[in-house]
């Protein structure tokens, strides 16, 4: 009865591969009739920016009037480079703004602001900033996001 085993595992293998083949080929981009492909589901197309998309646009055109040195869309960081007031030109500030949610929320955003003075001998000395200067522009930021939203439902 070897013989007979033999074949019976034959089969069974071969039974096995096909059940494989065919669970292969489905893992390929489905088509449509015709041999087009269908499109992609929506969460897969998802190419975007990794963070929320009013919060970042909103980044950056409350900074815009200071110099960017590097910005992140999928980990979310917009950091600026020093900006010199033309009526102060004895202090320079940068910011780094942190999106933390892919959510539109107040809390969902925080803001780090960093000041410089200068001293006599000209040496750029760091120097505290105001507390509400971070919060001041946290508002401003979630108020121009939540423009931006209203204006994209409006149409």
């Amino acid at each position: 009865m070897p013989f007979v085993r033999g074949v019976w595992m034959r089969r069974v293998a071969l039974g096995a591969a096909g059940v494989a083949v065919l669970g292969l080929s489905a893992c390929g981009t489905p088509r449509l009739l015709g041999g087009r492909k269908a499109a992609a589901p929506a969460a897969q197309a998802q190419t975007g920016i990794g963070v929320n998309g009013y919060l970042w646009r909103a980044t950056l055109d409350t900074l815009a009037f200071m110099p960017l040195a590097s910005a992140d869309p999928y980990g979310g960081v917009v950091i600026t480079d020093w900006y010199v007031n033309p009526e102060k030109p004895d202090e320079r500030f940068k910011c780094t703004v942190y999106i933390l949610d892919a959510r539109l929320r107040a809390d969902g955003l925080n803001v780090a602001v960093f000041k410089q003075t200068r001293d006599a001998t000209g040496n750029w000395i760091d120097a505290p900033t105001a507390a509400q200067t971070e919060t001041d522009i946290e508002n401003a930021i979630l108020t121009r996001a939540r423009q931006l939203r209203l204006s994209n439902i409006r149409g």
